[in-house]
């Protein structure tokens, strides 16, 4: 494979369908559509479009890479098996991408990202140089400082409130956005590939509840993807 695969990289953990086609420093194409649903249906017609749009073929694509989340319970099973279908199809590797890293990717340093965890509440978790340097948690405001402990000196605050985030801890705030980005998911998959690494892809769940819809028996909890 080469150095620089043409890596295909896709979200639906979030109310979207995010998508982009990145190789090396060139993001060949990138697209995103708003759905609360139907992101099953419209995946593989979207990679599909995105493919021909950049004048590339499903055999040009070497590496996948999908986000996984924290998100949907529904829109992550989409991606995930989505990644895994593609990868044992094609016969090349797929990586998973948490919303976490994505946030985090080109900074350098420690990193704090915090995310809405849709109850009132923030996941949160440290990364340094876009890399996790922790569990994943969940805690609320007010509550950061007992639950995360000692942060390292120069800590930045980035993802969902990171402003009220960094105010309550005395650190200082980056960017606030939070939603996947499928070029980010991209750009880390790539470097995860190079440096060797290709776990399975598989969801990030933090919380149980959100392991298993009702009725299911609770699935085993993933400290990371």
């Amino acid at each position: 494979m080469p150095a620089d695969p043409l890596v295909l990289a896709f979200d639906t953990a979030a109310a979207h369908c995010a998508a982009a086609l990145v190789q090396g420093a060139s993001v060949r194409a990138r697209a995103a559509e708003p759905m609360a649903r139907g992101q099953a249906e419209r995946l593989m017609p979207l990679l599909g479009e995105l493919l021909a749009g950049a004048g590339a073929g499903w055999g040009d694509v070497g590496l996948v890479a999908v986000g996984t989340g924290p998100g949907n319970f529904t829109g992550l099973r989409i991606g995930v098996a989505a990644a895994r279908g593609l990868a044992l199809g094609r016969g090349i590797p797929a990586i998973g991408v948490s919303l976490f890293e994505s946030l985090a990717h080109g900074h350098r340093g420690p990193a704090l990202v915090t995310l809405d965890d849709r109850r009132g509440g923030l996941f949160a978790r440290m990364l340094r140089d876009g890399l996790p340097a922790g569990p994943a948690i969940e805690t609320a405001a007010g509550r950061l400082a007992p639950d995360l402990g000692p942060l390292p000196a120069g800590t930045l605050c980035l993802g969902h409130a990171a402003p009220e985030v960094a105010a309550e801890l005395g650190l200082r705030a980056g960017n606030d956005a939070a939603l996947p980005d499928a070029v980010a998911i991209a750009q880390v998959a790539a470097l995860r590939h190079l440096r060797g690494e290709a776990p399975r892809p598989a969801p990030l769940y933090i919380r149980r509840a959100d392991a298993a819809p009702p009725g299911e028996a609770p699935a085993v909890i993933l400290d990371d993807a």
